[in-house]
């Protein structure tokens, strides 16, 4: 059972479902994937910092972006992103961010996961 996550879902499924949910373009920097900008799961909140390893909790980053984020909140990244003249994908985050709150809310679970996603729900809302 190796490569299932706590939905029941393989890794590389939650990949192709998080990909066709947002879009084959890195969420933080835009970039097109293609055979040399490959897909990886990025999990909103770390794993490091209680994020479940849900379809919920995934959106689809460049391995660049997964990398150079670490455990830097979401905002704090998307802030970095537009520094750097990106144009992440905002909008997509957003919805992440609701519908792991949904998850978390239905399913039960992820304690740590709460407090951060709801701070950074606040703090995405006060960027508007």
């Amino acid at each position: 059972m190796s490569g299932t996550g706590a939905a029941g879902r393989p890794r590389t499924e939650r990949l192709r479902l998080a990909v066709e949910r947002d879009g084959a373009r890195c969420v933080w920097c835009g970039r097109a994937f293609t055979g040399l900008v490959v897909p990886t799961r990025e999990h909103l909140v770390p794993r490091a910092k209680g994020g479940p390893s849900w379809l919920e909790n995934e959106v689809p980053a460049c391995g660049r972006c997964n990398g150079e984020r670490g455990h830097r909140g979401v905002v704090d990244w998307l802030e970095e992103c537009e520094r750097r003249g990106w144009s992440p994908d905002v909008a997509a985050v957003e919805r992440a961010l609701a519908s792991l709150e949904t998850a978390i809310a239905l399913r039960g679970g992820a304690r740590r996961a709460r407090g951060y996603v709801a701070a950074q729900r606040r703090r995405l809302a006060r960027r508007a």
